[in-house]
């Protein structure tokens, strides 16, 4: 069963692992999903706005992303781009090291864990590695993720996951709405508004 088209917009609330809000809206652009985003929150003792203007491509590929920055210490932004096979430029140089990445993660964001769901298309009881191009809130850093999605038995209309990010050490079940956006992130964020 394929996802429905997403929302125009959706909202999480950061919870956990930092208090804060994130809201972002979608809509078609181009053949593909034009994606505008801000996350607000503390983190640490740490407040910090994340902006994003992210493009996909219509198999939901990461094409490009700008991403903002502010805190305390100042504003920063980063621009990524990606030939959508897996090769990428950080602000025009090339980034070798994010190559077989298909996807940007940002730690801001509850909304980018959509994007390899998407474009996987798993069935029940199949995985797949996913890495990508990790993007840090504070200072903007960009490295390489390794992660894992297992699909597992839906619960009605939801599809659930079950998540894993070895380097951080962290596994949870993630369950998606029939739009393929996030619904729980445990530790991380829940769903506040948008169709669900």
């Amino acid at each position: 069963m394929a996802f429905t088209d997403p929302p125009a917009y959706a909202a999480w609330r950061h919870r956990e692992a930092r208090e804060g809000f994130e809201v972002v809206f979608l809509r078609r652009d181009d053949g593909g999903y034009r994606i505008d985003g801000h996350t607000a929150a503390v983190e640490a003792d740490e407040a910090w706005v994340v902006g994003y203007d992210i493009r996909l491509d219509s198999r939901w590929l990461t094409r490009s992303a700008r991403v903002t920055s502010r805190t305390a210490a100042g504003a920063r932004e980063l621009v990524l781009e990606a030939d959508g096979a897996g090769h990428w430029k950080l602000d025009g140089a090339p980034a070798p090291r994010l190559d077989g990445c298909l996807d940007v993660d940002l730690e801001s964001s509850a909304l980018t864990n959509a994007f390899p769901v998407h474009r996987l298309g798993l069935e029940v009881g199949r995985a797949a590695d996913a890495p990508a191009a990790y993007v840090r809130a504070l200072d903007l850093a960009v490295e390489r993720l390794e992660q894992r999605y297992v699909r597992v038995e839906d619960e009605g209309r939801r599809r659930r996951y079950d998540y894993a990010a070895p380097a951080f050490g962290f596994a949870c079940l993630l369950v998606y709405d029939e739009s393929g956006l996030v619904l729980d992130y445990p530790g991380i964020a829940a769903r506040a508004g948008g169709r669900r």
